[in-house]
C-alpha cells in the first residue's frame, strides 16, 4: 500500500496532527495559581503550563475576547432582565456588553 502525499498547504498542519493533548488532575490550589500566573503573563492556561515545564511559548496574536453560552431560556431571562424582547438578541448582547464593563468598574482598583 502507498502513502498518501499530503498537499503543500496542509504541511504546516501535520505537526499540530502528531501532538498529543496531555489534561492534568491537580488540586485545585495548583490549577488556581497556574490560571493567576497565566492570566498576569497574559498567557493561556496551556501556555503558563509550558513555560513553568521550560517548553517554547509561541504567542499568537489573539483576538481578546470572552465567551458564554447562551440558551433560548437564558435569552428569555435575560430578556426579561433588561426589558427587551428575548429575539432582539443583538440588543441583549449590547447591554450584557454594559453590565460586564459596569462590573469592572466596580471591581477595579
Amino acid at each position: 500500500m502507498s502513502k498518501v502525499k499530503i498537499p503543500e498547504k496542509w504541511q504546516s498542519n501535520v505537526k499540530a496532527l502528531k501532538a498529543v493533548q496531555v489534561a492534568f488532575d491537580m488540586d485545585e490550589k495548583v490549577q488556581k495559581e497556574i490560571r493567576k500566573a497565566a492570566v498576569e503573563a497574559g498567557l493561556s492556561p496551556s501556555d503558563q503550563i509550558r513555560k513553568i515545564l521550560g517548553l517554547s511559548v509561541h504567542r499568537k496574536p489573539k483576538r481578546p475576547r470572552l465567551t458564554v453560552s447562551l440558551s433560548p431560556e437564558d435569552y428569555q431571562v435575560l430578556g426579561e432582565k433588561y426589558s427587551i424582547s428575548p429575539e432582539k438578541q443583538l440588543d441583549i448582547k449590547r447591554r450584557l456588553m454594559d453590565e460586564l464593563i459596569e462590573f469592572v468598574d466596580q471591581h477595579s482598583d
